[in-house]
């Protein structure tokens, strides 16, 4: 059974003198079954073959000769659609006469000739070489070695940009020898290049690693194709479309794939056709695949942390490059998570932050690490467990509670309680006159006290200029000594509390000091909860 169907037979024979693989001939007769392009592209091209010599033993050839003047047909439509009929130099294009070597008027074996050991002139060999075993061991080979954790795998494929134009001078070809044979050509659409080449590999790869291809599984592999012997090709339509090629950040060239594809469908037939051949010519070399990658999607680690020194920042503290103190909350934490996971970065964040003298003491404040690009994946609970215990003994300046795997979606809890719950402090505040109990029993019933709070001093260089409203919820106060006290304090998320003890140069209005008519300040700041239920609580 013939793959491609009898209208096609024109087409067929078009794209194989042109040079086209047989797989690319299969996608611009818009052949859908996946299974025809996974057989041996040396098989598939002797059945074109044996389809076209069938063909013309019924029909007869297919004479591609338009030397001789056209019918009427054809002269009413060079008259409408004349721009269409020119070739890249503004004259119609010929095929060779039926006399020449190589014409497709004879029982067609120089189609299958002239197609055999060619580079494609479409898929520049990519769905020639590139479809073959060896390649395919190729790729896992690199994927095994990089000793990933994976039960699936989803494939990419990066194509060179001019891959497109040369699709569209394949097609604009086509279609003028249609045409000027009086032939109909149905429709425009084909087969995608990636599409088909994924029908090829997808099952190759699968056998070869042992998993199934899935559209939606976290593990990526990748092939980069480039093919510097055609990179110019696409330089044309920067002049024809201007607009479409502009400089962006991360890309080393403006030629990307869709800003060719934008020209492209902006770019009338007539201009195209002046610039570039149609049908492409058959290239000299084949793609090379630049880079083959694997990635596998992030991991998500939550937990809460409490943090037991007066002198260790929550995140490493550099100031003009450098470094203030020698470690952090973050890379105590990290640099365990990083190891066992064998990621290649991470990206920390918590529900908000303590300075680097302030303590988190009571359930600890919650906390959540992307690791990105990781090689293992796979954690029991215990194994969970231990990783814990590992960080806990690895330092007395922190610990970690409820470490477990968590959603990316999972972590947007975590931030809300930044802004929307409470948390509780101990403040042990001095003052410069003497006090006696009696002197701070009012501050144990003062409820709701509404605060303006302008942007701290210490905090201006790294946050804009605002005044915030804030609610110290309630407050007790523990009498120490005549100018020392503690005071402990319930309040809305984002509050400064070192502001509101010793006011900030009037910054926090009011404050304890205006509170107690006397100079007060903070000596030592304790972060006694986040009320945040998030992560969920483990059994020890």
């Amino acid at each position: 059974m013939s793959p491609v169907a009898e209208k096609d037979r024109a087409v067929v024979q078009l794209l194989l003198d042109a040079g086209t693989c047989p797989r690319c001939v299969l996608r611009f007769c818009s052949v859908g079954s996946q299974l025809l392009y996974r057989h041996p592209q040396q098989e598939l091209l002797k059945d074109l073959q044996e389809f076209l010599k069938n063909s013309q033993e019924k029909e007869g050839p297919v004479c591609l000769d338009v030397a001789d003047p056209p019918c009427k047909r054809l002269r009413l439509e060079h008259k409408e659609e004349g721009a269409d009929e020119l070739n890249h130099n503004g004259a119609l294009p010929q095929l060779p006469s039926a006399g020449d070597t190589g014409s497709t008027g004879n029982t067609g074996n120089t189609a299958l000739d002239s197609s055999a050991g060619r580079v494609c002139n479409v898929c520049l060999g990519i769905l020639q070489e590139f479809c073959e075993p060896d390649f395919v061991k190729k790729v896992c080979q690199k994927v095994n070695s990089a000793d990933y954790q994976f039960s699936s795998f989803v494939f990419s494929v990066s194509l060179p940009p001019q891959l497109s134009v040369r699709e569209r001078a394949a097609w604009l070809g086509v279609k003028q020898q249609m045409r000027n044979l009086g032939l109909p050509l149905a429709k425009d659409d084909i087969v995608q290049l990636k599409e088909a080449y994924k029908w090829i590999i997808h099952p190759q790869l699968a056998e070869e690693l042992g998993v199934p291809a899935d559209g939606k599984s976290l593990f990526e592999v990748s092939v980069v194709f480039a093919h510097p012997e055609t990179d110019e090709e696409c330089h044309f339509l920067a002049t024809a479309c201007p607009d479409c090629f502009k400089p962006a950040k991360n890309k080393q060239s403006v030629f990307t794939r869709m800003a060719v594809i934008k020209a492209l469908e902006r770019i009338k037939e007539e201009d195209f056709l002046k610039h570039f051949p149609c049908p492409p010519s058959s290239p000299k070399n084949l793609c090379d695949a630049l880079e083959i990658q694997c990635n596998n999607g992030a991991v998500f680690v939550a937990g809460r942390y409490n943090k037991y020194s007066r002198n260790l920042p929550q995140t490493p503290w550099i100031i003009d490059g450098e470094r203030k103190l020698e470690s952090s909350v973050e890379e105590l934490i990290s640099e365990h998570l990083m190891a066992e996971f064998k990621a290649d970065s991470f990206n920390f964040s918590s529900s908000g932050r303590e300075d680097v003298d302030v303590r988190t003491l009571g359930n600890g404040r919650p906390f959540a690490m992307e690791l990105v690009n990781p090689r293992r994946i796979r954690f029991s609970a215990e194994e969970m467990k231990r990783l814990q215990q590992a960080i806990n003994d690895s330092s007395d300046k922190i610990q970690v509670r409820d470490l477990q795997l968590v959603t990316r979606e999972a972590i947007g809890r975590m931030k809300e309680g930044e802004e929307e719950k409470t948390k509780t402090y101990s403040a042990l505040i001095w003052t410069d006159k003497a006090i006696q109990r009696e002197d701070i029993a009012f501050l144990d019933d003062i409820k709701e006290l509404r605060l303006e709070q302008k942007t701290p001093l210490r905090v201006l260089h790294r946050r804009p200029l605002a005044v915030r409203c804030r609610l110290i919820h309630s407050m007790r106060s523990e009498y120490i000594d005549q100018h020392h006290f503690r005071l402990h304090l319930r309040t809305q998320a984002g509050t400064y509390i070192k502001e509101f003890v010793h006011g900030d140069f009037g910054r926090t209005k009011p404050n304890i000091g205006s509170l107690l008519n006397r100079t007060a300040d903070i000596l030592e700041l304790d972060v006694e909860s986040v009320d945040v239920d998030w992560p969920p609580t483990l059994a020890d």
